[in-house]
């Protein structure tokens, strides 16, 4: 029999001990915590994946169960960053050299959740990759110009949200047609990464661990007739509802908080801060709408409906005053199959994810 360590540090006390430093935004003990444990024996890549992305994890729930605000969410998510730097230049704990080809990781333009990419460029990293991490929002084309000047083999790209997956897919057509393949990852790709395929990846990977091992086992460059061909591979665009909502986005946000203040009524003694923050909900929920149009995926917006009724829920805003903005959207899409059947999907969840008994409100936004 293979002896059991029982010197490591105990994964829940580490975590434990993490999240009260986060929580009090103590950046030194929250680095002391993870130190600590490697220096008693944890290992650095279980360190980053099963202790600061457990504790990031906790993190968003807090926030969207409105135990944690918008900038204490922030604060903890900078802490897990500058932990991770800690790390990574710890002059005991800081890894090999690399042995291993070049890779580059990269955030979609516009996507600003860094952490998953940059704890997916650490755990490269120390398995031998020689990484550029570039971080948050790349430009595709300064993506591009930095894949020539580099020469690396293979693009890992991050998106956590969904209104980003046209820019994704753009970014990974983009890294094909210069014969780079492309590893792709985070929320937005689904939990399946049925998103990844759709677009055209040449792999997806559900977390860092399995991206390492994809990575391991070897990507093929792309087949550039393949790359030409893509657009065939979302036939549904031709119908040009996707455009049409992300060209008429502007509008389409106007006309709705007009015509609302007729559906619900408590908005007109609304604030200005009310009123703004009622614009932005209605924006995001264009932008998914927008999102579930160009994969043709029903289920990515009623996700995103029912999940934004469980965040209202929780800061005591009435989640049934969204039955009237896609109620609004529905009749201004009329004219737009997908589109119309999407939204009347997404108030069916709505209507059966809510207790009956809540009723529409006052509120702070829609």
């Amino acid at each position: 029999m293979t002896a059991v360590d029982d010197t490591r540090p105990d994964l829940t006390a580490v975590r434990d001990r993490l999240w009260t430093a986060v929580r009090a935004g103590d950046e030194y003990e929250a680095c002391a915590a993870v130190l600590d444990a490697v220096g008693s024996g944890l290992d650095a890549e279980t360190a980053l994946l099963d202790v600061i992305a457990a504790v990031q994890l906790r993190v968003g729930a807090e926030w969207a169960a409105n135990r944690l605000t918008v900038a204490q969410e922030h604060a903890a998510t900078a802490i897990h960053e500058r932990v991770v730097a800690a790390l990574a230049h710890h002059p005991e704990h800081r890894g090999p050299d690399p042995t291993r080809s070049r890779i580059t990781v990269a955030c979609v333009d516009g996507e600003w959740h860094a952490l998953p990419a940059r704890l997916l460029a650490e755990v490269l990293r120390r398995r031998g990759w020689r990484v550029d991490f570039l971080g948050a929002q790349v430009p595709t084309p300064h993506l591009i110009a930095h894949l020539h000047q580099t020469g690396s083999r293979v693009v890992a790209l991050s998106a956590t949200l969904s209104p980003h997956l046209p820019t994704a897919h753009a970014a990974i057509t983009a890294c094909q047609a210069v014969g780079v393949p492309v590893v792709a990852g985070g929320a937005a790709f689904g939990v399946d990464g049925r998103h990844a395929r759709a677009l055209g990846a040449d792999a997806w990977a559900p977390h860092a661990r399995e991206a390492a091992h994809v990575l391991e086992r070897g990507l093929a460059r792309p087949d550039l007739l393949a790359v030409r061909q893509t657009v065939d591979d979302l036939p549904h665009l031709t119908d040009q509802e996707y455009t049409m909502v992300v060209g008429t986005r502007r509008e389409l946000l106007k006309e709705t908080l007009v015509e609302l203040e007729d559906r619900f009524p408590p908005m007109r003694a609304y604030s200005d801060r009310q009123r703004q923050r009622t614009a932005e909900d209605i924006g995001h929920i264009l932008d998914h709408l927008a999102a579930a149009l160009y994969v043709a995926d029903e289920d990515l917006f009623r996700d995103f409906i029912a999940w934004t009724a469980d965040v209202l829920t929780a800061r005591d805003v009435p989640a049934h005053s969204l039955d009237p903005a896609l109620e609004v959207l529905g009749h201004r899409l009329k004219d737009f199959p997908r589109a119309t059947r999407i939204l009347r999907a997404a108030r069916d969840t709505l209507a059966t994810h809510l207790p009956a008994s809540r009723k529409p409100g006052d509120g702070q936004h829609v």
